[in-house]
């Protein structure tokens, strides 16, 4: 039985923000201070039972070596920045945004419960306008004079290789097609796309099992067909949509869905209209954009607030909007030049944010992989499995460049790496009032579980180069998550093709080739192994040890991936 769960919070003030006709006046900018007011207001602070945990933590790795002191750097909390001017839309902004007004309030009449969420949406798209318009026409700003960093992370950003949209002929939002059938509902859910979405929903659910686990009827209702979405939903449609299917059957999830997909709608098509314009001479796109740090975790929160359904409950909790946060920005990471080719808005590494705050941003997502691989993690909230889950799916899909652009020229070194001695940290506060990255020698597990101790030895026996770092990161691991009870099988077979393929590819004489070889085949043996990551017994155990070797180990695959290099923009389909 589905609950009415009823969101009593008031609305926000700037709610009339949508103009009446297209000559009224209104400010992007407006949308932006009210929609970070919005985030102030309604997120709630830590909760005791988090801090146990993450403190318990904290005391556990403690006690496998004398704990330092260490340095720390701060990452400043994103809704108390000030938000940039951005020009009012055009034309074929407001009628857009109409468009988008009309949808919303017939599903605001029809569902009040989710009026908030429908705020949030206008709001963002709003912005979002304004954004695009003052990319494309506002005058070319000066360069800053920065002076250059001299902070662990700023030294240790990769040169990033120049690229082609050819290199990116993977990119598709539906992915490499599973061997075993994720959900048997319907062919399109067998995907690593849905693959990884609903893995996460899984394991989340596992114990508590608040009735989430199988309701992708309700928050995927629109998920694989928001493209469509964009050229058949019409008012009539919607109406239907609204009388038909949900107000038998409501759940506060469904009608989240219906605002999500006005939003993935309204958001394509201001993107392509103004690549459109670009391609037309009408506008020159230069490569950055005027998002700032602020702008763009607003911005992104609506493209991911929703898709990853929490209970009510935790919605507006710190650590939950963290993990939001953090996993689109694990996504930007990976995904950065591919955006800048498409010309995507919203992607962190083209806005208008100091390379620092970045480089700290980047630091802030691995802490909170970091964090996701020990056991204390997982007790106090629903949604805690969604960073582990994230990265997992993105390495093991061959859609993202995890393998392609993060595979280094030469091995780093491993001694005083500021990566590998970066705390755990779910950091709670990223968007609030900021948070502190501690860096200090981490803990290693004196000696190897039963398990872990296979897959080190196999390394040994195979690949003997790659096996000294390979064996330090297991015993790294272990101390974060404990003895690990995974698949060893399946952990090999997947490990070996992409981790231990990874570092020989590093240490091997430079070949772009080789890299891409890895990236494919780790899609290949995705598709042959993500179904065993829903095994009641071994799946999170091997998703833990995948989210650590693929997201914090060294050689730092994924901080490789930071890298970008302007060029022109030119476009294919965007993926949303």
């Amino acid at each position: 039985m589905k609950s009415r769960v009823v969101d009593a919070a008031p609305k926000a003030s700037a709610e009339s923000l949508i103009p009446a006709r297209p000559s009224a006046q209104f400010q992007p900018t407006e949308a932006g201070n009210a929609l970070a007011r919005l985030f102030a207001e309604r997120s709630k602070g830590s909760t005791e039972e988090h801090r146990k945990f993450q403190n318990a933590a904290q005391r556990r790795l403690d006690a496998l070596g004398s704990p330092h002191a260490g340095t720390t750097l701060h990452v400043a909390g994103a809704v108390h920045l000030a938000q940039p001017a951005f020009l009012p839309p055009d034309e074929e902004g407001y009628a857009r945004l109409r468009h988008l007004d009309a949808g919303l309030s017939m599903i605001e009449a029809a569902f009040p419960e989710v009026s908030t969420d429908i705020e949030v949406c206008r709001l963002t798209c709003i912005m979002l306008e304004g954004a695009w318009r003052s990319r494309a026409l506002a005058p070319p700003r000066e360069e800053k004079q920065t002076d250059v960093c001299d902070c662990a992370l700023c030294g240790r950003l990769p040169t990033p290789p120049a690229r082609t949209l050819d290199d990116y002929s993977w990119r598709q939002s539906a992915g490499r097609p599973l061997t075993v059938k994720t959900w048997p509902y319907r062919d399109e859910l067998d995907s690593v796309l849905t693959g990884g979405w609903s893995l996460a929903r899984q394991m989340n659910d596992l114990e508590r099992d608040l009735g989430l686990r199988h309701s992708f009827e309700d928050d995927i209702l629109l998920f694989h067909e928001y493209k469509r979405v964009i050229d058949t939903i019409d008012t009539e449609g919607l109406t239907q949509l609204v009388e038909g299917r949900l107000a038998e059957n409501f759940s506060t999830n469904s009608a989240r869905a219906l605002v999500c997909g006005l939003f993935a709608a309204h958001k394509r098509s201001v993107d392509e209209y103004w690549l459109q314009q670009h391609h037309a001479g009408n506008v020159t796109l230069p490569q950055t954009n005027p998002h700032s740090q602020s702008t763009y975790s607003l911005l992104q929160m609506m493209d991911c607030l929703f898709w990853h359904v929490s209970p009510d409950t935790e919605l507006w909790q710190e650590e939950h909007l963290a993990s939001l946060l953090l996993c689109r920005v694990v996504d930007d990471m990976t995904d950065v030049r591919a955006d800048a080719l498409t010309g995507e808005i919203s992607n962190f590494w083209l806005a208008d944010t100091p390379t620092h705050t970045k480089a700290l941003y980047a630091a802030s997502a691995i802490a909170a992989i970091k964090y996701g691989c020990t056991p204390e993690a997982h007790s106090s909230m629903w949604n805690t499995w969604l960073m582990p889950s994230t990265i997992v799916w993105m390495a093991l899909t061959g859609r993202h460049a995890l393998w392609f652009d993060g595979i280094a020229e030469g091995l780093p070194p491993a001694e005083d790496c500021p990566l590998c001695d970066l705390q755990p940290n779910a950091c709670t506060g990223i968007l609030t009032d900021g948070t502190d990255l501690t860096f200090a020698p981490r803990p290693s597990a004196p000696a190897l579980s039963p398990r872990t101790a296979v897959l080190s030895a196999r390394c040994r026996a195979q690949h003997p180069e790659a096996w000294p770092l390979f064996d330090s990161e297991l015993h790294a691991f272990e101390a974060l998550h404990g003895p690990w009870y995974g698949n060893v099988d399946t952990a090999w077979e997947v490990l070996r093709r992409t981790y231990i393929a990874g570092v020989e590819a590093a240490g091997a004489a430079p070949s772009p080739d080789r890299a891409r070889d890895v990236q494919q085949d780790a899609g290949i043996v995705g598709s042959e192994k993500f179904y065993t990551l829903y095994d009641a017994e071994t799946g999170r155990e091997d998703t833990a040890l995948f989210a650590y070797m693929f997201g914090c180990a060294h050689p730092h695959f994924l901080w490789n991936a930071t890298g970008y290099r302007p060029t022109g923009v030119t476009g294919d389909w965007l993926d949303g």
